[in-house]
């Protein structure tokens, strides 16, 4: 039990450093955040659908790099309710698709791009006052997101297949 919670800890640790890392990579490019933003760190949030340590993982490593990229308190909070939303469907999408693993994870990173396309628009505007209409700051999140949650997720998705299955055996 005690190795368990242990693997469970480093899992979401290590995952929490990745995102941090590829964040700030994005950030190098001025593509981290903003009215347009392609976080590459997106390309991992179908993870929970891997592992359960992927949930918290993925939160605190959002709730670091908005804290490290300046964010204000509503960004830091908000933007990591976000993440964390979209990490418990991507979870429960592998709860439905236990037989079609490939396809379920594949779908497991939609439902990140519709959480930040809902929540981070209003977070603009609220928190930093975007000029923009809250309608296409969600299209412009959202694409931003197709780009990475979806296009480089599936690519890391086929990069690992191998890898993934060896840990969805060990759940």
């Amino acid at each position: 039990m005690n190795k368990k919670r242990t693997m469970f800890v480093v899992e979401a640790g290590v995952i929490a450093a990745v995102y941090v890392v590829l964040t700030m990579i994005s950030a190098m490019f001025g593509l981290s955040s903003g009215v347009i933003q392609v976080r590459i760190s997106e390309a991992i949030s179908f993870l929970p659908f891997v592992t359960p340590a992927a949930i918290p993982g993925l939160t605190i490593g959002c709730l670091i790099s908005n804290a490290m990229a300046g964010g204000v308190p509503l960004d830091i909070i908000f933007g990591s309710v976000a993440t964390l939303l979209g990490s418990i469907c991507a979870w429960l999408m592998g709860k439905l698709f236990k037989k079609r693993k490939t396809l379920g994870m594949i779908l497991a990173t939609i439902p990140n791009v519709i959480s930040n396309a809902l929540i981070v628009p209003w977070v603009l505007k609220i928190a930093y006052g975007a000029q923009d209409a809250v309608w296409f700051m969600m299209v412009t999140v959202g694409i931003g997101e197709i780009i990475a949650s979806v296009i480089l997720g599936i690519v890391v998705i086929f990069a690992l297949k191998d890898k993934l299955k060896f840990l969805n055996k060990e759940q």
